[in-house]
């Protein structure tokens, strides 16, 4: 009898398989099948492995998580009592970590971890995981603790390579947690390791991709586009070696020793992430064009790999991309698109509740950046008010305090700007914000000007000039030099004006910001006409009034779109919005 059992759960099994591997793969047939082997009683092994076979096929092929979840516990609380059956166990604990159960999950994951100690690849995989899991919960001194451990027990079992995928690993969660001090001297220590590494060049490449694009975040993470540049050109370098044809699979690079078959993320990937760290720094450098070529390889690049695999990671690294380059069409003055973009991101997070957690304070960002630039006070007041009360995060703050300080002088709200200042001095940033100091000078000279306090204000600005020049932070140049320019207007100053105003003029075509432009033709029509030039002034009037009329047509043009009512949103659920055919990512507003 017991025989004729075997046979028939054996038969089961490679019934199984068959409609797995068929193509298209019968997925319901294979899970009736696995099923169905545990009326024939097998050995627990089998009915071990059957669980975890169960669970893999309704974790990818269908959304019955809860059923997929039940097949996994079964796998985990079998395998505990069979020896020497490691990759089930261990395998069967990880898939639950996979689930979003945290509570259910991270005890089986901390026990898994205790009985892997004998197994290096499974020990140091599990680590990983937990870590990622404690990270993602924003309980960085957990994920921290548990990535020492792995960086002595990988050390201890001659795992060189993976020894130093986790200190990468700590360095990341302290440049998340914005630990910068610590952050430091651990960054130095790691890169010391990518380059006295011995082993494999494969090996070595991958590590150093890790550390450059670290060392990159960090620069840019502190405003410093200027520093951030060799370091950016290497990595650019890198990731264009391990594109390469000759280049091996990812497989062949984690090598053989059984405790280094890790890597940090596929080479695909990798891809897609020097793109997005190229397009922050250039965004930030006001190279605006440069951003949106850019931005388009990217998002494209991105839609292929989702089409074969729609991991999550590809949806957090678009919803970056949109995120930056919805400020650069701002600046460029191209709300619709801009708008069209902001939708798009919206949509993202309303599909994945997760994403809407972590980017829900910059989608209210950007949309009262949006606002703002479409004159609706009221409504960016409200996106940045939301803003600061969905995040803790220092920077997002400041940002939204330095735009809430411009509406309240633009709506000449003085007792309400007075109550916000003190959060908005440069003084008072943290010395790594190089931007955002230079941008708080720019805020407290607007200010200034505001109140016609001139020599106050260009005392501000020049120390903004200072440290944009420094970092090479075009926009903010720009704006400095042509709100100075309009200083020394109103002080009858028309020689150093005209100084002031010309290379904001060069440079905000450069970049291109048609606002700074307006502004710019404005004061020199006015320059010219002071020094009775007819014809520069004509010139400059012609210029004044094809920016404005571009403004203008995109500004009723995007009053219009069914989009614009996302500004009203501040809370809850993202709303709903009819399908639009979302605009090329290179198309500007003529």
């Amino acid at each position: 009898m017991a025989s004729s059992q075997d046979a028939w759960y054996l038969s089961l099994l490679g019934l199984a398989e068959n409609f797995r591997t068929s193509n298209p793969p019968n997925i319901k047939s294979c899970i009736q099948c696995l099923q169905a082997v545990f009326y024939f009683k097998p050995p627990a092994r089998v009915e071990a492995r059957t669980h975890l076979q169960l669970g893999n096929i309704l974790l990818t092929h269908t959304k019955n998580t809860d059923l997929a979840r039940y097949h996994l516990e079964q796998a985990w609380g079998l395998s505990q009592n069979i020896n020497t059956f490691d990759d089930v166990k261990f395998e069967a604990a990880s898939m639950i970590g996979e689930l979003d159960h945290p509570n259910l999950s991270m005890p089986i994951l901390r026990r898994a971890i205790e009985l892997s100690q004998h197994n290096v690849y499974w020990h140091c995989r599990l680590i990983f995981q937990l870590a990622q899991m404690h990270a993602s919960a924003r309980d960085f001194i957990a994920a921290n603790g548990l990535l020492d451990i792995g960086i002595d027990y990988a050390q201890l079992n001659n795992a060189s390579y993976t020894r130093v995928l986790f200190l990468l690993s700590r360095c990341m969660l302290l440049l998340i947690d914005k630990k910068f001090n610590e952050v430091h001297p651990l960054l130095n220590a790691a890169g010391r390791c990518v380059d006295t590494w011995e082993g494999s060049i494969y090996q070595k490449e991958y590590l150093k991709v890790f550390f450059l694009v670290l060392q990159v975040c960090h620069y840019l993470m502190a405003g410093q586009v200027k520093s951030v540049k060799p370091c950016l050109k290497q990595l650019q370098q890198s990731i264009q070696t391990i594109m390469s044809p000759q280049w091996p699979t990812d497989d062949a690079v984690a090598g053989t020793n059984i405790g280094d078959m890790f890597i940090w993320m596929p080479k695909e990937h990798l891809y897609v992430l020097v793109y997005l760290v190229t397009v922050m720094h250039s965004m930030q450098a006001g190279y605006m064009e440069k951003a949106q070529k850019y931005t388009d390889k990217a998002l494209t690049h991105i839609e292929k790999l989702k089409s074969v695999d729609n991991k999550p990671i590809l949806s957090v690294f678009q919803l970056m991309l949109l995120e930056h380059i919805v400020m650069c069409r701002l600046v460029m003055g191209n709300k619709s698109v801009a708008l069209t973009e902001i939708a798009q991101a919206c949509q993202l997070c309303r599909k994945q509740t997760r994403l809407l957690q972590g980017h829900g304070p910059q989608l209210h960002t950007l949309l009262g950046l949006y606002a703002m630039s479409m004159n609706c006070m009221e409504a960016a007041e409200a996106q940045f008010i939301a803003t600061l009360r969905t995040t803790t995060e220092r920077e997002l703050c400041t940002f939204a305090n330095l735009n809430l300080a411009i509406v309240y002088l633009r709506t000449k709200r003085d007792q309400d700007l007075n109550e916000l200042l003190d959060r908005i001095k440069p003084e008072s940033l943290p010395p790594h914000s190089h931007s955002l100091k230079a941008a708080a000078y720019y805020v407290q000279g607007l200010q200034a000007f505001f109140g016609a306090r001139y020599n106050e204000a260009k005392r501000y600005l020049r120390e903004t000039l200072k440290m944009a020049n420094s970092e090479d932070l075009n926009r903010l140049t720009s704006c400095s030099l042509v709100l100075l320019g309009h200083i020394f207007l109103s002080l009858l100053n028309e020689r150093e004006s005209m100084n002031m105003v010309t290379p904001a003029m060069q440079l905000a075509s450069k970049i291109p910001d048609v606002h700074v432009q307006l502004w710019a033709t404005a004061i020199l029509k006015d320059l010219h006409h002071k020094n009775g030039s007819g014809s520069h002034e004509n010139e400059a009037f012609q210029m004044h009034c094809t920016f404005s009329q571009t403004l203008l047509k995109d500004h009723f043009q995007s009053s219009q779109m069914p989009e614009h009512s996302l500004i009203n949103w501040t809370d809850g659920q993202i709303p709903a919005l009819p399908c639009s055919t979302p605009p090329s990512t290179s198309r500007a507003i003529l």
